[in-house]
């Protein structure tokens, strides 16, 4: 038997095997990432998060460690239910669609690790960065942590095959009609699977023009979780700052 799925954010990351897939992010890398990001904004100490996009909370629940009331909210409700076990009073997780404004503003709405471009209707990008604006405070700042995607695509894997948990993931990577893909098959207890993610290939050029058409303003861009300088040939990383 063979379950194929490709409507892929709404159904991949609400299965086990993402999780699996993934577990070996380098979560000391995050930790750092987020105190020199925190830092550069000059966060209230006791400010608001709001995560977009947090799946299991693993930045949610390093940034509540450091003080800061945090929101974290995706869309798969496994993730959700999975994170909400660490709930306390100033840690809350939501199931919400990014496309659309939460009920609430914050210091600061943080999206991260390439969690943007899912969509196959520009209008929903174009959307996710008018709510990112309008869950913003008067003194808010927007975070768009998103690939580097000319750095991708040249450095670009095209097959891999990766064993975690006794689980033979054969990875298929290539660009098409402007998104960056990844076709994942593997067997588990007798059953074929086979996922796809599909990320638009945004620059940072798209990305201002996003911009520019929701009415934000972009004030910084980094190339890395050290947050040094962008250059779109050797960064691995897309860091925008904005309200």
């Amino acid at each position: 038997m063979s379950k194929n799925t490709t409507t892929w954010f709404t159904s991949w990351f609400d299965t086990p095997f993402y999780h699996i897939l993934y577990k070996d992010r380098d979560h000391t890398e995050a930790h750092k990432f987020m105190d020199a990001l925190t830092s550069y904004l000059n966060l209230p100490e006791t400010g608001t998060i709001l995560d977009l996009a947090c799946g299991k909370g693993r930045h949610s629940l390093y940034l509540n460690t450091l003080g800061y009331d945090v929101t974290g909210v995706d869309l798969s409700e496994n993730s959700i239910a999975y994170a909400k076990q660490f709930e306390n009073h100033r840690l809350k997780f939501d199931v919400h669609d990014m496309c659309k404004p939460y009920h609430k503003q914050f210091d600061a709405v943080f999206n991260l690790f390439t969690s943007f471009g899912y969509f196959d209707k520009n209008e929903d990008n174009l959307n996710t960065i008018k709510a990112i604006k309008s869950d913003l405070n008067e003194f808010g700042f927007g975070v768009i942590d998103f690939m580097n995607s000319e750095f991708v695509i040249d450095n670009l894997v095209p097959e891999e095959q990766k064993t975690v948990d006794n689980i033979v993931f054969n990875l298929k990577r290539y660009v098409e009609d402007g998104y960056v893909i990844k076709d994942i098959a593997f067997a588990h207890e007798g059953e074929n699977y086979n996922y796809q993610e599909r990320v638009r290939a945004f620059t940072l050029k798209d990305f201002e023009l996003l911009f520019e058409q929701a009415n934000v303003h972009l004030l910084d861009v980094f190339g890395d979780y050290k947050l040094r300088k962008f250059n779109p040939k050797t960064s691995e990383r897309l860091v925008m700052i904005f309200k």
